[in-house]
């Protein structure tokens, strides 16, 4: 894909907290020509070859000093922008990065917008848009999973799968208009019957792509996770449990959690995002009233509702109440308290959670750190059918992937649709190319600037 002239664009690569190395980084036409200016050392940048490094300093344009570095260079087109690109290895203090940087633009460099240098990768053609999506799955993913899944993605398996799937519609649609063009040569005979064989397959593979979309949202953002139950009854020991630390206050006075506490974590490759509500109950307390009521409303958001249940107290109307609210959420009771005396009504509390729909009883201890490894096994078996390994399985984990493949669909059931009407074969093409299209969306062979755009300044900046 060719590139127009572009300014040379510079930026700190690294994070900004002090460390010991920092890296600031320059991509395009004069990255050689404005690194040579700022660089002091016994080699010149210029007549350096590429992928070598060497040793000197920054300097200022007065000649004074501002950091000792070692600067790389690489030659495009082989580089991760396919542009000539050079870094400088700095110190990791932010101010000592700011002043090197603020030197490399004084020199003649642009300040990078945030995405830029996968922008240009992406138009040098070195990459597609889902590999260039990737890039900022890899850099947030929080556990195995996302990460193996964004590096599965990095790697070209959604392009290939969707380069396959338009090789196919390409070809019919070529065949059809030749065929419409030269009927002596390509005859149409029974080209219906086998064009609908074709979409029927079409439409299993986006189908099988499309039904790991939700499994790929809880990979990527985690598992929302609303911890529910009447006061007291140990919802922020459940918490601590999971956290592996006191982040909640726990006392045996009822209503201690007036507001919920959001923390994340990562458990057996999986990533909860865990809050913890206010205990469920009638009160006249308004400031308590007010988490009883965004309690209520994190159970009709949540992905998972662990419900908890004091194990050695009797089943109350409150926990009956709470129960109640549970209907149509996926859902997992937690008899807690297992370690004290006393004991609940085991088999009514069995039945009423049957009723709302959970079947699913795990008896804990939080305090003790009881059940957490049972808790986890039945989390996987309920999002993920046991398999959470996934290997090299391709799933869709971007919300923009799910609608253009929901867009291809509907085009390829307008395609079968039409051959079962009996419609001329020349209409077939307007929605095989429409399918064509939004899998192009997909990978960035037709991709809008102003989304491309969009997409692009979600990125880290330096990236």
């Amino acid at each position: 894909m060719y590139i127009e002239a572009k300014d040379t664009i510079a930026a700190i690569a690294t994070g900004m907290g002090n460390s010991g190395i920092g890296i600031v980084r320059i991509s395009g036409e004069k990255a050689i020509e404005i690194a040579d200016k700022v660089f002091k050392g016994k080699k010149s940048i210029k007549d350096m070859p590429s992928y070598t490094a060497a040793y000197g300093n920054v300097t200022g344009a007065d000649g004074t000093f501002i950091d000792e570095v070692i600067v790389l260079v690489m030659r495009g087109p082989h580089t991760y922008t396919t542009e000539d690109t050079v870094e400088f290895d700095c110190h990791g203090g932010s101010f000592v990065l700011r002043k090197v940087l603020g030197r490399i633009i004084e020199a003649g460099a642009r300040l990078a917008e945030p995405g830029e240098f996968t922008k240009r990768a992406y138009l040098g053609g070195r990459i597609d848009m889902t590999e260039a999506e990737a890039v900022m799955d890899v850099i947030n993913a929080e556990n195995d999973l996302a990460l193996n899944t964004s590096m599965n993605q990095l790697r070209g398996s959604l392009r290939t799968e969707i380069e396959k799937l338009r090789e196919e519609i390409l070809y019919n649609t070529a065949f059809i208009e030749s065929a419409i063009d030269d009927p002596e040569h390509y005859s149409l005979d029974d080209f219906g019957e086998k064009l609908g064989s074709t979409v029927d397959n079409l439409i299993i593979s986006v189908d099988n792509m499309m039904k790991t979309c939700e499994n790929g949202r809880l990979i990527k953002e985690g598992i929302r996770t609303a911890i529910v139950g009447r006061p007291n009854v140990g919802k922020s020991s459940v918490l601590n449990m999971l956290l592996g630390e006191e982040r909640a206050i726990v006392t045996d006075i009822e209503g201690t959690t007036r507001d919920t506490l959001e923390e994340t974590v990562s458990l057996d490759g999986i990533v909860l995002r865990l809050i913890d509500t206010a205990g469920i109950r009638d009160t006249d307390n308004v400031v308590e009233k007010i988490g009883v009521d965004r309690a209520k409303d994190n159970i009709k958001r949540a992905d998972l509702v662990l419900f908890v249940a004091d194990g050695a107290d009797t089943l109350r109307d409150e926990d009956l109440r709470i129960i109640g609210e549970l209907k149509g959420k996926k859902v997992i009771a937690l008899v807690n308290k297992q370690d004290l005396p006393g004991g609940i009504d085991e088999k009514r509390l069995s039945d009423e959670l049957n009723t709302a729909g959970c079947d699913s009883i795990i008896h804990i201890s939080a305090k003790k750190g009881l059940g957490q490894d049972l808790l986890m096994e039945r989390i996987k078996s309920l999002f993920f059918s046991g398999d959470v390994s996934y290997n090299n399985q391709l799933i869709i984990t971007n919300e923009r992937h799910k609608e253009m493949l929901s867009v291809t669909k509907e085009s390829l059931l307008r395609v079968k649709q039409s051959i079962e009407d009996g419609m001329p074969e020349d209409f077939y093409t307007i929605d095989l190319l429409s399918a064509y299209e939004a899998l192009g969306m997909i990978i960035g062979e037709t991709l809008r600037d102003d989304l491309a755009d969009k997409i692009f300044k979600e990125f880290c900046m330096g990236k």
